[in-house]
């Protein structure tokens, strides 16, 4: 599947654009604020019916426009276009359209036109908290496996209702043994599954990784993702039973998969205290790819591939790397962005890959270069 075209009305800072694409290789250049993400961002928002950056939809039109308008035009495995639109007015409901039908719940629309988005934001898995992680995992996994999201909604129920009898009992001054109890069979039965389906992801998603990382890096460094847990030695009814007593202390749940993390190291060090930012920059660069061969491998056919800004605080090898790698068949459509023109336009010079180049300026994207090795 690849993106044809994209039509843009007063979206962001887009009056008007009409682009035709390269189904391999398409990027935009430009200085920074010219526009280059708000166009990544309009194809993210034909994928996944929202923003990557803000998911309040109307703050996504043009100034005063009454408006915003994203349409794509896509073909998949030499058939038929596909077409879908994005229409925002302000203070209307958001119309979603796929073949000139319109959507009554925009999620059956979530995994049609599968992509894989990186961008600067994703440095927040290695800075941030566990919960950036253990949102990141389950975010992956949902999009293929609809028990485990429906396990993690209820588990989530059960926990809150856990939480507020904890509450209850510590403000009022008694306690019910039997009310434990049932939300406890329900947070162990909810858990273990989670736990399982989280651990068989992260056996299946390591090798993925490391693959591309030491792709990235040439081979030069070691990198490591662990899944901690704290059922990987004790089950959730065990640790349940041995911390209620600290629960009623704090008046929460104290373990669980919500207490899950992502252990991400480099060299045997965590990454978030000794990788350097080019480090840590293909540390995630490496996730996302790594994640794309997730994706296509229960797709069975390629998503899309948005790099946003990623060669910053990247060697000119690294850079190489990453273009030399996205441009062989593994991959399908590419879309980077990059401030620099030099940068870009040296690569391709030394890499033969079919590809188009946009210059972006104040909301207007212009193509100024095509090369197809196939001429």
């Amino acid at each position: 599947m690849y993106l044809k075209q994209l039509k843009l009305a007063n979206f962001k800072n887009y009056e008007e654009t009409d682009l035709a694409f390269s189904n391999k290789i398409n990027c935009f250049i430009g200085d920074n604020g010219a526009g280059k993400t708000n166009a990544l961002d309009a194809i993210y928002y034909l994928s996944f019916c929202k923003s990557y950056f803000n998911v309040v939809d109307s703050q996504n039109i043009l100034h005063e426009a009454p408006f915003f308008a994203i349409h794509g035009t896509y073909l998949k495995n030499g058939g038929p276009n596909d077409t879908v639109s994005c229409i925002q007015k302000r203070n209307h409901k958001k119309q979603f359209i796929y073949n000139d039908k319109e959507y009554d719940r925009l999620s059956d629309h979530i995994g049609l036109i599968p992509l894989v988005m990186i961008s600067p934001y994703d440095r927040d898995l290695i800075n941030e908290g566990s919960e950036t992680r253990r949102k990141y995992i389950d975010s992956v996994i949902s999009q293929f496996d609809k028990v485990y999201l429906e396990d993690l909604i209820n588990y989530n129920k059960a926990l809150q209702q856990r939480n507020n009898l904890l509450k209850n009992f510590a403000e009022k001054h008694y306690f019910d043994q039997t009310s434990i109890e049932i939300w406890d069979a329900q947070l162990t039965k909810l858990g273990e599954k989670i736990f399982a389906r989280r651990r068989e992801f992260i056996d299946e998603f390591t090798p993925l990784f490391q693959h591309y990382f030491n792709f990235i890096s040439m081979g030069n460094e070691e990198v490591s993702i662990t899944y901690d847990s704290q059922l990987a030695d004790r089950s959730l009814e065990e640790l349940l039973a041995v911390s209620f007593e600290k629960d009623r202390m704090f008046r929460y749940t104290t373990v669980g998969i919500h207490k899950d993390d992502i252990e991400m190291k480099i060299a045997g060090h965590p990454i978030k205290k000794f990788g350097s930012q080019g480090q840590q920059k293909s540390y995630v660069v490496a996730i996302k790819l790594a994640q794309f061969d997730f994706t296509k491998n229960k797709k069975g056919y390629h998503p899309l591939l948005l790099l946003d800004d990623i060669f910053d605080k990247l060697d000119e090898g690294r850079v190489k790397q990453i273009i030399h790698l996205v441009g062989d068949n593994s991959f399908g459509q590419v879309f980077i962005t990059d401030t620099q023109r030099e940068r870009i336009e040296k690569v391709f010079r030394q890499v033969d890959i079919e590809h188009k180049i946009f210059e972006v300026c104040q909301g207007q994207a212009k193509e100024i270069s095509e090369f197809n090795h196939n001429n």
